[in-house]
């Protein structure tokens, strides 16, 4: 790996606490082809961290494989808030479809959050929950059925089973379809884990899976329709997500990427925001020139990059 310059790490506050995180940090740096940025989450350990680390080097290195379409639509996302909350996000979102985060709270909070989204959203909106494999089989059905009649219709429920065999035995007993997201970037082999008969969408998310072109790897694999999604990046990763939604062959499902308002600033004046419910596709990373804004000295960061970088 090839770098510019030193590496920067940032911190930058959470607007709402979201997946049980205050304050997104990572780390950037600058290659031949532009900026990568390093950010796997606190829990995840040195072998997992290096797929983070290749879609990282492969941004700044090699740059990305040419996309099929010049901008990509997205959902807006509503983190656990209450219902007045979650309206006013999905109303300023410019977004058609909203992505709903459920199971951190009750199933009627749940319910209550999903009727406001539907009211926001109007009756031609899109209406999808995640719930981040905090479901047995028999808690996602009565939740999904209850959630479905709130909603006013789901597309979709996101990884509601912590195991394939779960979700296929939810995906017998309710009409909603089911996606895998964490049954896929945390298999040992994501290209061989056989998901379509315990799903109907993929969930694919460039990072954890290793850069955009692995990742085209495993949404072929997977022989689902795709759903890209984002790892609360700021724009400099965002970018990368972007960039395989747009080299996709097929998109048909609004993706994850619109996460950014999720974070309470970013290191790029030239900020990933959607307009009009979809982001402009990129030819490299947006350059972060408000680094200095977000930068902290934690020396943990760079010696967990030195550490992953040597493996």
């Amino acid at each position: 790996m090839r770098l510019n310059r030193g590496v920067h790490v940032y911190s930058i506050p959470m607007r709402t606490r979201f997946r049980g995180i205050t304050a997104r940090t990572g780390l950037l740096f600058e290659g031949p082809a532009g900026w990568g940025e390093f950010c796997p989450f606190e829990e995840y350990g040195d072998e997992e961290a290096q797929a983070w680390l290749a879609c990282a080097v492969e941004a700044a290195n090699v740059g990305w494989p040419e996309p099929v379409r010049d901008r990509v639509p997205v959902n807006c996302t509503v983190p656990v808030v209450g219902p007045e909350r979650a309206h006013e996000i999905v109303s300023g979102s410019g977004c058609s479809t909203a992505k709903v985060k459920v199971a951190e709270s009750t199933l009627e909070e749940d319910c209550a959050r999903l009727e406001a989204v539907r009211d926001a959203l109007g009756p031609n909106g899109f209406v999808r929950v995640d719930a981040n494999m905090m479901w047995d089989v028999d808690t996602a059905v009565t939740a999904i059925r209850a959630m479905d009649r709130a909603a006013g219709g789901l597309q979709y429920v996101e990884q509601p089973c912590h195991t394939l065999d779960e979700l296929a035995a939810v995906r017998r007993k309710v009409t909603v379809p089911i996606a895998a997201d964490e049954s896929i970037r945390k298999a040992e082999d994501p290209v061989k884990v056989a998901v379509a008969g315990a799903a109907d969408i993929a969930v694919i998310k460039v990072a954890p899976l290793g850069g955009v072109r692995r990742a085209l790897e495993v949404a072929e694999a997977c022989g689902l329709p795709c759903v890209v999604s984002s790892a609360l990046e700021t724009s400099v990763g965002m970018a990368a997500g972007v960039a395989l939604a747009a080299a996709l062959p097929e998109l048909d499902y609004a993706c994850g990427l619109a996460t950014l308002q999720l974070l309470d600033g970013d290191v790029t004046s030239d900020s990933l925001l959607p307009q009009d419910g979809y982001l402009p596709v990129l030819t490299k990373a947006p350059v972060p020139d408000r680094i200095a804004e977000f930068e902290t000295g934690d020396q943990a960061w760079v010696e967990r990059f030195q550490r992953v970088l040597s493996r």
